[in-house]
């Protein structure tokens, strides 16, 4: 009753402004399901159902929150769901048949940066002796991976093993965590067909621990540390058990991160329908950063809601707003930590596909070496910016959005970049060249068998 009121009123007024309004398109689905995982990167879903963006588009939509990533999958594959918002990794394993197969397809990438690393409160204070204070006393950021390595090897001198939580295994946050580690000389693990622990010839052990979970985990001393989304490690300062020592924005400015997934089935079948999705997607997008974000206090409160996130609004504030907390009263000013639209955020790129596909690669999950052209093939096949497209025209021609904030002209590859932490470039138009360059993780036509690299 309450979707039925909701169009109505909302027909309502789109016929009485006569410009400026979503076309309805003919969907051959109205009525969905969507999956989430209770982020604050979940924001497009909930704001483009609190907004009406959906019913504008004859979308009559209930949002789901999931236990965590594979049941969220699962539930996309046997079609429980319609669509799901995803971590960006798992559409591509999922169509190279890296854990469950099936071809998954995004149209639509919900997010920029949005993750931080954390520690235990006696990790910390053992960190903290290595890293650089400035002159207002407070630690040098970014930190460096450098600064834990010794931490790491006292845990081994005294026969403990340092254990560190990632969301899953082809979750961003696994790969960042990965990335940070390497970049400061520690080795992360890898896996193999045989082994998917990802542990083999680790220094520290990375294992999944779903999201709303870490705090706890962390509190209970079964972690050392973890990387997730937000706002779980806020959480962690709120609640004085830990430190958020890096964002991924400090790893990798604007890096992408999750993306809404639909089955390739789907989409052959509901063409129109995923159009109108997409294009609620995008006004959501638009109206999170619209204004120098000025909006993002009401998203606060809509995510804090029971049926969201259902964090507290003050922690979810912390950095949905600009700002992050670092160690307790060390906020900083991150205008970007959360980005939804800015600096083509939602378009799906097929360099941002081919970059999770070289992580996967270099750990193992990819177990053989691949010609450039795989990468590019597999990135075409899972991100669709032409759907992106077609719907942000329509959007356009309906006044709703502005013609120069879409990338008409692109070629699905970003320009190159080197402000990552460790300097090292990357173009994914080379990903094998690309991971030629670290001294850490498999290169060429390298394999790991038993407990180490041979090649």
């Amino acid at each position: 009753m309450r979707s039925i009121l909701a169009t109505t009123t909302a027909l309502g007024l789109l016929a009485s402004l006569g410009t400026a309004h979503a076309e309805m398109l003919d969907v051959e689905k109205d009525e969905l399901t969507f999956g989430f995982i209770k982020l604050t990167d979940m924001a497009p879903l909930a704001v483009a159902y609190e907004n009406g963006y959906f019913e504008d588009e004859g979308l009559f939509v209930t949002l789901e929150a999931q236990a965590n990533w594979k049941v969220l999958l699962d539930g996309v594959i046997d079609g429980t769901l319609d669509g799901a918002h995803m971590l960006a990794g798992q559409p591509l394993a999922a169509t190279i048949g890296f854990g469950t197969e099936a071809h998954i397809v995004t149209p639509f990438s919900m997010d920029l940066n949005g993750n931080g690393i954390t520690v235990s409160n006696e990790v910390w204070e053992m960190m903290k002796p290595n890293i650089p204070v400035g002159e207002d006393g407070k630690p040098v950021h970014p930190i460096s991976a450098e600064a834990l390595k010794p931490v790491v090897e006292a845990f081994r001198a005294e026969g403990k093993t340092f254990n560190m939580g990632m969301v899953f295994p082809v979750s961003t946050h696994n790969y960042e965590l990965r990335y940070w580690l390497a970049a400061g000389g520690l080795e992360p693990g890898f896996y193999s067909p045989q082994n998917i622990t990802g542990q083999i010839g680790a220094d520290v052990l990375l294992s999944v621990t779903p999201p709303p979970q870490m705090p706890a985990t962390l509190e209970a001393g079964t972690i050392n540390g973890y990387c997730v989304g937000e706002p779980w490690n806020q959480q962690a300062v709120f609640k004085g058990i830990g430190v958020p020592v890096i964002t991924d924005y400090e790893i990798w400015p604007n890096n992408p991160e999750k993306v809404f997934g639909l089955t390739a089935e789907f989409v052959e079948q509901n063409p129109n329908t995923t159009l109108a999705i997409t294009k609620a997607l995008i006004r959501a997008a638009i109206w999170l950063d619209e204004n120098d974000n000025a909006n993002r206090p009401e998203a606060v409160e809509i995510l804090s809601r029971s049926e969201y996130v259902g964090a507290d609004p003050e922690v979810i504030a912390n950095s949905m707003t600009g700002t992050f907390e670092y160690e307790k009263g060390d906020t900083r000013e991150v205008p970007d930590f959360n980005v939804f639209f800015r600096y083509n955020a939602t378009y799906p790129y097929y360099s941002d596909a081919v970059w999770y596909l070289t992580q996967m690669r270099r750990w193992g999950q990819i177990a053989e070496a691949k010609p450039d052209s795989w990468y590019d093939e597999v990135a075409k096949s899972v991100y669709k910016p032409e759907i992106y497209l077609e719907a942000a025209r329509m959007l356009v021609d309906e006044g709703l959005a502005d013609e120069a904030d879409f990338p008409w002209d692109a070629d699905g590859y970003r320009a190159p970049v080197s402000d990552m932490i460790d300097g090292v470039a990357y173009d994914g138009h080379t990903p094998n060249a690309y991971l030629e360059q670290f001294p850490i993780g498999l290169k060429g036509d390298q394999t790991v068998t038993g407990n180490g690299v041979e090649g």
